[in-house]
């Protein structure tokens, strides 16, 4: 891990925030100690929210019963 000093990050900081933004992960270091990092910034994704499908989709009360006979032994590879 290569330590960008202080002086040198804003000296040349456009530079540092084009390769960051490109991908690659830039410590910024004081007396050759990290302090920070420079990363590309993603977006924060939007937590889901349900009910978008309400109303549009209706399962039939027996969704849950058992298959016909004929249906299940197909399914367990007798027919």
């Amino acid at each position: 891990m290569k330590i960008v000093n202080t002086y040198e990050a804003k000296t040349h900081l456009s530079q540092l925030l084009d390769r960051a933004a490109a991908g690659e992960e830039i410590v910024i270091g004081k007396a050759g100690k990290p302090i920070a990092r420079l990363v590309q910034y993603v977006e924060p994704v939007a937590p889901r929210t349900g009910g978008d499908w309400k109303g549009r989709v209706q399962i039939a009360d027996d969704f849950d019963a058992p298959l016909p006979s004929d249906i299940q032994a197909a399914f367990d590879g007798k027919a």
